[in-house]
């Protein structure tokens, strides 16, 4: 300490030296307390906070506590895994005591120096499963059950979890959310003791040996490295690995990490995701989607049968309309047939009528007698044009169909193709105009 005292006047009656400059002091206090002997420390961990540049912490015990600060890079150099150092880990440090001086517009504060750590207790159980986990995969028994096929909608689901206990039930209500309604086979096991990785393993070959269980479910909540010891067995790890059923791992929260969860076919965060990953298939929106899939197949169905009834009944009525063609087709040509005798007859019967007149000038009897025979011959034949007389047909009823351009119609085809058409009844001629009628296939369909 500079022996000089300050010019300000100190305490009254005060017979120590001084006064001096806080900022002084508070430096050569930091020189004298980095003098101590660096030293090793152990306590918990508790006020865990990460900043950029500092990791502060107070390390305690039952008889007191240490506020500690450690570079953000030492600390990050020290490559420990996710959740090692947390509140109330145990922890051995190395480093010295400290003093940050403080400015005018910053406190000075007292601080335990560290330069490295070791997390004990879990610590070094994380790192002994850290080494067994590289012992595994550099074994290759990371690797087998992951490439084990897995179905996508299980017939038999088995699960290796406690008889009592949340996991339990978060599986069902996993399965449930899926709607699962296959088979579910229970091996209740301990999950928590050193009995626990022997009878877990010994669940997991039961069910695998059944040769029904398509995958199996090892459920448990979370807890502490400790409590998850048993998940974390090296004999536990080497039978899920050489199991032929794939095992789905739900071990811990979404946090914890064991050897199981490394070895298994897949890990999840919670039972209930383990129960999803266990069956892919989620069977309630496949049934949903079945479901609308079959109220459309039968939608087209009757939609397909009703068009092709349309259809049948179309073919039902050609062969009837064919002949029906055809025998209109017959009766214009009979028509025109008789008109052409009648015309060839009348003919015929003015030639004889001009015979008769001349053989009637010449007046003799042979003459004579053979044109009264040629007259009722001729009567005979008028009788005969006269049956066949198309206006006689049309005085008995009938009538002649002619369209705009006076040709006749004889066929229905013919008649809506022309549209307007002129019936020739015996006392005058009328227009009219087709009309088809309603269509059977615009009836009402009948229903399913």
């Amino acid at each position: 300490m500079d022996a000089h005292p300050a010019p300000t006047s100190g305490v009254p009656g005060s017979a120590l030296p001084g006064p001096y400059p806080v900022g002084r002091y508070a430096l050569r206090l930091r020189e004298r307390l980095r003098e101590f002997a660096r030293v090793q420390l152990t306590g918990e961990v508790t006020g865990l906070r990460v900043r950029a540049r500092t990791v502060y912490f107070e390390l305690r015990d039952g008889d007191g506590a240490l506020p500690c600060a450690m570079w953000r890079d030492d600390h990050d150099r020290l490559g420990l895994p996710p959740g090692a150092l947390v509140d109330g880990a145990h922890v051995v440090v190395a480093g010295g005591v400290d003093y940050y001086p403080g400015s005018r517009t910053s406190s000075g504060a007292f601080s335990f120096r560290v330069q490295t750590l070791r997390v004990a207790g879990d610590g070094d159980l994380l790192a002994q499963i850290a080494l067994l986990r590289e012992q595994l995969r550099a074994e290759g028994l990371l690797e087998p059950q992951k490439t084990l096929p897995r179905p996508a909608l299980p017939r038999t689901v088995g699960v290796v979890t406690a008889e009592t206990g949340e996991a339990r039930h978060d599986v069902l209500a996993g399965l449930r959310r899926r709607g699962y309604t296959g088979q579910v086979v229970w091996a209740f096991a301990p999950v928590q003791d050193r009995h626990a990785a022997p009878r877990i393993a010994r669940a997991l070959q039961d069910l695998a040996a059944t040769g029904a269980v398509d995958v199996i479910v090892v459920a448990r909540g979370g807890g502490s490295v400790t409590d998850l010891l048993a998940f974390s067995d090296e004999t536990l790890c080497r039978t899920v690995a050489l199991l032929r059923t794939p095992v789905v791992a739900a071990v811990g929260h979404h946090g914890d990490r064991t050897l199981l969860d490394d070895v298994a076919a897949v890990s999840c965060s919670t039972p209930t995701h383990a129960a999803e990953a266990a069956v892919p298939l989620d069977a309630a929106a496949e049934r949903g989607r079945a479901l609308a899939a079959a109220r459309r197949l039968e939608h087209h169905g009757r939609h397909a049968v009703l068009g092709r009834a349309r259809i049948l009944q179309r073919l039902a009525r050609a062969p009837a309309e064919h002949v029906l063609r055809h025998r209109v087709r017959l009766h214009q040509l009979l028509r025109e047939l008789r008109a052409s005798g009648r015309r060839q007859l009348d003919g015929a019967a003015r030639e004889l009528r001009a015979s008769a007149d001349r053989l009637e000038g010449r007046g003799t009897s042979a003459a004579g007698a053979q044109q009264a025979a040629r007259r009722a011959r001729l009567d005979s034949l008028a009788l005969a044009l006269a049956a066949h007389d198309p206006e006689r047909v049309v005085g008995r009823g009938y009538a002649i169909v002619r369209d705009a351009d006076g040709a006749i119609v004889t066929t229905a085809a013919a008649a809506r193709a022309a549209g307007r058409l002129q019936l020739r009844f015996a006392d005058a001629a009328v227009d009219t105009r087709v009309e088809e009628p309603p269509s059977p296939s615009s009836e009402e369909e009948p229903t399913a």
